[in-house]
Order: C-alpha cells, then structure tokens, then sequence
C-alpha cells in the first residue's frame, strides 16, 4: 500500500524509559472467547499516556475492531479474521509530541527486525491521527498487514522473526522534542499551568496602601 513518509529530528525527553508501553493480543473470535469469556468488557479503543493518545485497531473498511478482556484489568484481546487486513491507529488528544514505536508479532512495523525501544518510530504530533498500515518497505510503501494463521504469518516466514511471538500487537510512547517547539508544559483540570513561585508574579515592589473611601 502507499504510504509516504519522510525523516525529522527530533530528540527524546527521556531517551530510556517510555511514557507508555501496552500490547494487545489478536486471535481468532473462537480463541479470544476462550480467553475472556462470553461476557467480556470491551472497548472501541484504549487510551495510553495518562489519556494523552487513543489507540484502535481497525479493520479493512476502517471499523474499529472491539478490544475485549475478562475484568477491567485484564490483558486486551482483539478477534480478527483470517486473511482481513488491519491498521493501528493512534490518535493524539494532547499538545505534547510523541514517537511511536510499534510491532507486530514482535517484529518492528518499520524495520521488520526484532522489536526494540530503542528503535525509531512514527512522529505523531498533536491533534494529528497516525495510520500504521503495514510493515514498511520504503518511504513510499508498506506491506499491508492481514490476520494471518501462525504458520503464514510474516514473523514465521523471515529469519527476523520468532513463531513464538505471533499474536501480538505491541506500542511504546516516548515524548519528543522538536527544533523550534518546546515540550509541552504541565496542565490542570482548570486549564491553567501551574506555578511553582506565585508571588513573583506581582509587582516586584510594595503596592500603594488602599484607604477606605470617604463621603
């Protein structure tokens, strides 16, 4: 599929430790029922980052595909059918930057090598909506991703991959910093940003004495 990409610097806050890191489980809807149940929570997407991004896994006419798991904390699962392609899909609903690094069957969706942190990913920028539709095979191409059978998946057909880790979607956040665009400062209910010395906000001397008025 086409999908044109270019490269952009950028420099992460905090280069060893993500601000999110989730995975979520994919099998077929007789599998996933086997693992949560016949009366499962689900969700149309989940929110990563303290609710700074919303990610979904999206079927071929871009329909999210329900997210299930047995409890409120339990892993996440998603029932796909065999041969349907998929898109990740993140959305940024904050001011901040972030990098997403993203995998498929434990494979880097960019590189198609094993999965790791310390690989680069897309730039998601805020308010924009991020489309990962397959395993990059250039900056104009990917391969698409499809459901797939363990024995056709990608991961068992390349030496990068290992069978043992089909059947998971994998995201890791990192907050960026972008030339010329600072990071993003801290933000409260109330919608002002805090700070830390307030009374250096007024005048710096003392303010004239206010009499009471007189008839």
């Amino acid at each position: 599929r086409e999908s044109r990409v270019q490269s952009v610097e950028a420099r992460r806050l905090d280069p060893e430790r993500p601000d999110d890191q989730l995975s979520i489980a994919y099998d077929s809807a007789a599998g996933v029922r086997a693992r949560v149940g016949r009366a499962p929570d689900r969700q149309l997407n989940v929110v990563m980052a303290q609710g700074d991004v919303e990610w979904s896994v999206r079927d071929g006419s871009d329909r999210a595909l329900p997210l299930q798991r047995a409890g409120r904390d339990g892993p996440l699962h998603v029932a796909g059918v065999e041969g349907e392609r998929y898109t990740l899909v993140f959305r940024n609903l904050s001011e901040r930057v972030y990098e997403v690094v993203a995998t498929v069957d434990g494979l880097d969706v960019m590189s198609g090598q094993p999965g790791s942190l310390r690989r680069h990913g897309y730039v998601l920028r805020p308010g924009a909506l991020l489309r990962i539709e397959g395993f990059r095979k250039s900056q104009q191409e990917v391969a698409a991703f499809r459901f797939a059978a363990p024995s056709r998946a990608y991961a068992a057909n390349t030496e990068a991959g290992d069978p043992r880790n089909i059947g998971v979607l994998g995201a890791a956040l990192f907050e960026l910093s972008l030339p010329g665009q600072p990071p993003a400062t801290p933000r409260r209910r109330d919608g002002r940003t805090p700070n830390a010395f307030p009374a250096d906000a007024g005048a710096p001397y003392a303010p004239p004495p206010r009499y009471p008025a007189t008839r």
